[in-house]
């Protein structure tokens, strides 16, 4: 008789204590999704550039209608914790010092991807589609263009759209020139 072999998830708290005991360091780029830890891919130059401006952006715009979180965790469940680029979330005085926030608490999340493209739109995506955020960009560096998420259903969005150099995009009902986020102007 055979033994199927069987993937050992862990959960927030294991993730947590593997930090405290030193299994993980705080400088480590890491994320937990679905159970598993995952590596996250090298910042470059260009990618810390666009966080920054959008931080930027974000920061000037949704002034007093929301926080904006760069690069910090938020809290689906038990097996769930990604660290998206850019967090878009629904105003609270304290700013979520007593706990991390959940998924309830986000109105958009954005992430600048360029190796990392097929997990950002095969994973990451869809496991924020499954956490009914209502928006979600992703930033593709190397083809120089802006996936759109919208309406989560599901696993999936509804409403998608991609767009290039010289057209706009909108999130949580601002319009934005893609030439800027992109910093190609």
């Amino acid at each position: 008789m055979a033994n199927e072999v069987v993937k050992r998830l862990i959960n927030v708290d294991e993730y947590y204590k593997m930090a405290e005991v030193g299994i993980l360091k705080a400088e480590d780029p890491v994320e937990l999704i679905q159970g598993e830890i995952f590596q996250m891919s090298p910042i470059g130059s260009r990618h810390a550039a666009i966080v920054d401006y959008l931080a930027k952006v974000m920061n000037q715009l949704f002034d007093g209608k929301a926080i904006v979180r760069v690069q910090n965790p938020i809290r689906f469940d038990s097996n769930n914790e990604p660290e998206p680029d850019i967090s878009l979330l629904k105003c609270r005085a304290d700013y979520y010092s007593t706990a991390h926030p959940g998924s309830a608490n986000v109105l958009a999340l954005i992430e600048v991807t360029g190796s990392s493209i097929r997990f950002d739109r095969e994973v990451k995506a869809p496991l924020y589609a499954a956490h009914n955020i209502p928006e979600c960009w992703i930033i593709d560096l190397d083809n120089n263009q802006i996936e759109y998420f919208s309406k989560p259903q599901g696993h999936t969005y509804t409403e998608t759209r991609v767009v290039g150099p010289g057209a706009e995009v909108w999130l949580m009902g601002e319009k934005f020139a893609v030439n800027e986020l992109l910093i190609l102007d």
